[in-house]
């Protein structure tokens, strides 16, 4: 009977870190096609340190939790103490810094609000100023998804310090609509968009648009990091138990 347990825990186990196998891969590739991506992302994040480093963090789990996978997965199926032990610390190590992770973004969710991205918009942007790094982001996010400031033009025209001629409004070019979304794309009509028609103007916030792109995902990406953590804890469990009923 012990031994049909041990074999139950022992496919068990492979199961499970079969999961986490898939999982690291999915991160692995997600990761990246965000680095690679030719439609705009790659921009996004090679100007932004934070994205920059949160991709190749996002590499860097996936890679760790693919080679565990398979650690696990071999650990369990040839009956390896070795294997399981080395499996189990580090699987409890990720388990800890993706918790501690959701518990800060709960702490902080205040900070992705729509006031306060209009306030740091307002303080920070500098128009057309690509040397500096949050204009040339902000930049690229209203050229990849057609949008202009965080509520709409209107921002802008808020931001004193922000240079234009008195022919101009202060809508800043990457407001301005055009062919292709991306940053070679041509202008519909650059002079009149800068003038202040309407026309040729993205006129919806960054925030309503980007909000509506990722609303599905971002409960898709909810759930299914509760579902990796649960993996994760039930893989130690039996890790634990098939460690302990080993020879």
């Amino acid at each position: 009977m012990e031994g049909d347990c041990l074999s139950c825990m022992k496919y068990l186990m492979f199961l499970f870190n079969f999961f986490i196998f898939l999982g690291g891969a999915c991160l692995l590739g997600l990761g990246i096609w965000v680095i690679v991506d030719p439609t705009g992302f790659r921009e996004i994040v090679a100007a932004n340190p934070l994205l920059f480093t949160g991709a190749y963090i996002m590499l860097a789990m996936g890679a760790m939790l693919f080679l565990l996978g398979f650690l696990g997965c071999c650990g369990a199926i040839r009956e390896n103490k070795c294997l399981l032990l080395f499996f189990f610390m580090f699987i409890l190590l990720i388990f800890l810094a993706e918790l501690s992770a959701a518990i800060l973004a709960f702490i902080f969710r205040e900070n992705l609000t729509r006031e306060f991205f209009t306030k740091e918009l307002k303080k920070h942007y500098q128009r057309n100023n690509d040397t500096d790094v949050f204009s040339s982001t902000w930049n690229s996010v209203m050229i990849t998804f057609a949008c202009c400031g965080v509520n709409g033009p209107e921002d802008f025209e808020a931001i004193p310090h922000l240079p234009h001629s008195s022919s101009e409004k202060a809508t800043p070019e990457a407001c301005c609509q055009r062919e292709l979304q991306s940053r070679e794309g041509m202008f519909v009509n650059k002079e009149d968009c800068l003038k202040g028609n309407e026309k040729f103007q993205n006129r919806q916030g960054c925030y309503t648009v980007i909000l509506n792109s990722f609303e599905t995902y971002v409960y898709l990406a909810g759930a299914l990091a509760i579902g990796v953590l649960a993996i994760e804890l039930f893989a130690m469990v039996f890790a634990m138990c098939l460690f302990r009923g080993i020879q």
